[in-house]
């Protein structure tokens, strides 16, 4: 089989495409010929060796693939069975999906969900599959269509492009933040009302400012996510599931203790299965038809590295997908 493995040498982090034995791959009860994976940012970070993702080399990337099952010794599954995966370490102490084939613990895998097929998934993603558990935090903070604007950080990453098209689809108006004008039609046409600047929500900012947002949705972290926080109207929620802009977090328990303003933690990666499947399904009914003709880039596996490199450099908009299979 072919995989991009990602090897070491004097500190380094080297990507090439290989020929694998598929009997080197790693011990599980699954195993699946892939026909898609993506290129997430924690893929990119590995694959480039910007990030201390991978701790142990030799390693396939890819945190996520969707395919057919090839071998199952697990009773769920059977051969010919179409399924997905997201998370679970897969891609970093796991080899992971840019790769013809894999072999995983059939616990980490999803049956493909009714309307559902491999490329959709993979449009999706972990990327998507993130946005929609936001999303759902968002919903049992108490954040309705009518409790006022929903803000998105990070719009023109995977993350926030579906969150928007989730959130605009169920009926909330949402305004996105974005730091690069090119992508403001495309924002508009996944359903964003208004658009602000990243640079907003980048400076030093006062414990408490006007309150304007009754949720949000942030991928950037760091002063971006303060901003947000100083923001948020009482009662309101906050979803916060990456770290783009950084892990730190320069704010005071003012927006928590004065507001009453939640601040929900979303992990896509370790997520029971029952709410895995719930949000799979939740994609599946909420996602319009037009969301998969959006900005989405397709490379063969050869060229997964230097999508990683261009992802990086913010030069993607939307979702690159790999052609597997």
């Amino acid at each position: 089989m072919q995989a991009l493995l990602l090897e070491q040498s004097e500190g380094k982090t080297l990507a090439a495409i290989k020929n694998i034995a598929s009997d080197l791959l790693p011990a599980g009860n699954v195993t699946v010929d892939i026909s898609w994976s993506g290129i997430n940012y924690k893929d990119a970070l590995a694959i480039t060796g910007k990030g201390k993702i991978i701790r142990q080399f030799p390693m396939v990337p890819g945190i996520d693939f969707a395919g057919t099952v090839h071998h199952s010794e697990d009773p769920r599954f059977h051969t010919g069975q179409a399924v997905l995966l997201t998370g679970w370490g897969v891609g970093e102490h796991h080899w992971g999906g840019l790769a013809e084939q894999a072999r995983v613990n059939g616990d980490w895998l999803v049956a493909m969900p009714e309307g559902m097929d491999a490329r959709k998934a993979m449009i999706i993603g972990t990327a998507g599959f993130t946005a929609m558990l936001c999303v759902m935090a968002l919903e049992e903070g108490g954040v309705t269509p009518e409790s006022g604007e929903v803000l998105v950080t990070g719009a023109s990453g995977g993350v926030g492009s579906t969150a928007i098209a989730l959130l605009s689809a169920l009926g909330y108006r949402v305004v996105a933040v974005s730091g690069r004008d090119s992508t403001h039609d495309y924002l508009r046409q996944l359903g964003a009302s208004e658009i602000l600047p990243r640079s907003a929500f980048s400076d030093d900012t006062r414990p408490l400012e006007k309150q304007r947002w009754a949720g949000a949705v942030d991928t950037a972290g760091d002063r971006v996510l303060a901003s947000v926080l100083a923001q948020m109207n009482y009662n309101s929620t906050v979803a916060a599931c990456g770290l783009a802009g950084g892990f730190a977090l320069p704010t005071t328990v003012m927006p928590f203790i004065l507001r009453n303003v939640r601040l929900q933690g979303v992990d896509s990666v370790m997520t029971p299965a029952a709410r895995r499947s719930e949000a799979w399904k939740r994609l599946v009914k909420i996602l319009p038809a037009s969301f998969y003709q959006q900005a989405t880039r397709e490379v063969p596996l050869a060229d997964a590295a230097d999508a990683a490199a261009r992802l990086l450099d913010n030069r993607v908009t939307g979702r690159t997908l790999v052609k597997i299979g």
